[in-house]
């Protein structure tokens, strides 16, 4: 087998002539009547095709959908207003007031247009770019293949092919979402598509901890604002939460109503620890700072009241979820809401590691916990967790590309699932904070500082 694979490499068209000289030696000469394979060709083509793989870059193009998509539910926004001011105009304080909204809304929608028209001719620059390499690089290959004797580079297609195949009709499962029975009676989770949007917001290259999303339970006026927490302290620790009057706000990085501050210094007490965080009826829940405990932050009094997790909780970077090569610091409590109301997942030593859920519940304004779930998911096997239709979901690490959502618990019935199998496209390695949103029935995710959401399907 050897020899022949030698022996198949030497039918070449080799011409050795004996060349008897005076003396008692004798010399052979070595012709090869092929041309010389054109090396200099051959790594133009390499350098081609990284520069195409370096330019074409799919994050940009999530960023371009998710301004477009901001856009998309800015436009009707105002318009809204506009008509309003045309119905109840009094051409007084109310028209002048009205107006100034329409002003500062149209100068948030213009920024929004700019970002969309630089991010646009930097597509039509790169694609033109990318096209007339991809085309030299295909005359290029055509040529070289000439030099293909043995019809290697033709085989190597065929085997690529038949590689490609095998490997669609492998995954090909996945493209199908996987039901979950409806336990207690709830809509069931049957997919995430996604994302939806994809956006480092204000603080490009910054800030690679935190959490955003939506209030599911706001005040009035308040419906279309968007929040968003930054661990600015060592990655660890923060000590407000920024709001943003809608999604484009968000994007282009106008936060008009600003930051609203827990405590003026960072870190101390009764500020966040952890990327974990939510808002819910004006009030933001998180891990105490150093401590088992939620806490309650009221945004409007501008007070925080708390309650300690049970004994034995484990917290300051102790109960992690964790990946493949190491955990995520501080994800110890992990907050989540959903159409009920708040949630926290966290995990004990009594409980040898397993994820543990809790409602959370308020009275006179002081969080308390409620009923409990113990499951048997070992929390670091679990990279994050969140709650919809009061079903805890967890996810577990793929690969860079891709989270799974393995488990479910029905708390309706008490019903574990690990076979739950629903894949998530990722746009960053790690994900450091996931939550819910039962407003728009969106996934919120934060990793490595960009803002991700999926769109979550019941049925």
């Amino acid at each position: 087998m050897y020899l022949a694979t030698i022996l198949q490499l030497f039918t070449l068209h080799i011409t050795f002539h004996q060349v008897a000289y005076a003396s008692d030696a004798c010399m052979c000469e070595f012709e090869n009547a092929e041309k010389p394979f054109p090396h200099n060709n051959l790594n133009a083509v390499a350098q081609g095709a990284l520069k195409c793989n370096q330019d074409v870059d799919p994050q940009k193009a999530r960023e371009f959908d998710g301004l477009l998509l901001a856009l998309e539910q800015r436009l009707p926004e105002l318009v809204a207003v506009v008509s309003e001011l045309e119905q109840e105009n009094d051409g007084d304080l109310y028209g002048a007031i009205t107006l100034q909204v329409i002003h500062n809304d149209m100068a948030e929608i213009q920024q929004l247009v700019d970002r969309l028209n630089s991010t646009h001719l930097g597509f039509r620059q790169q694609n033109s770019d990318v096209s007339e390499t991809l085309q030299y690089i295909k005359e290029e290959m055509q040529q070289l293949e000439a030099f293909d004797t043995m019809q290697t580079v033709r085989r190597e297609k065929t085997n690529n092919r038949l590689t490609r195949d095998l490997d669609h009709c492998k995954n090909g499962r996945h493209l199908i979402p996987t039901v979950i029975p409806s336990h207690g009676g709830g809509p069931r989770l049957v997919n995430v598509t996604g994302p939806r949007l994809y956006t480092a917001g204000e603080y490009p290259g910054s800030y690679k901890f935190g959490s955003w999303g939506r209030d599911p339970k706001p005040d009035a006026g308040k419906e279309n604002w968007y929040w968003r927490v930054i661990l600015t302290g060592s990655n660890v620790h923060a000590h407000y939460v920024r709001r943003y009057t809608t999604l484009s706000a968000l994007i282009v990085g106008i936060s008009t109503p600003g930051n609203v501050q827990i405590s003026p210094s960072n870190p101390t007490t009764n500020t966040i620890q952890g990327p974990s965080a939510v808002l819910y009826g004006e009030a933001l829940y998180y891990n105490c700072y150093k401590e088992a405990a939620v806490c309650r932050f009221n945004l409007t009094s501008k007070t925080v009241q708390s309650t300690m997790l049970p004994e034995g909780t484990r917290v300051n970077s102790k109960g992690n979820y964790c990946h493949l090569d190491g955990c995520y610091p501080y994800t110890d409590l992990d907050l989540a809401t959903d159409e009920t109301g708040v949630w926290v997942v966290y995990t004990t030593t009594q409980d040898h590691g397993n994820l543990v859920l809790a409602r959370v519940e308020v009275e006179d304004g002081r969080p308390v916990l409620g009923e409990t779930w113990h499951t048997s998911v070992y929390k670091k096997s679990a990279t994050n967790s969140f709650v919809a239709f009061g079903v805890l979901y967890a996810t577990r690490y793929v690969s860079p590309e891709a989270e799974e959502i393995f488990y479910s618990l029905d708390t309706a019935t008490g019903v574990e699932r690990f076979d739950v199998g629903i894949h998530v496209s990722k746009m960053s390695n790690h994900i450091y904070s996931l939550n819910y949103s039962p407003v728009d029935q969106m996934i919120h995710v934060y990793g490595e500082g960009f803002m991700t959401s999926y769109k979550a399907k019941f049925e």
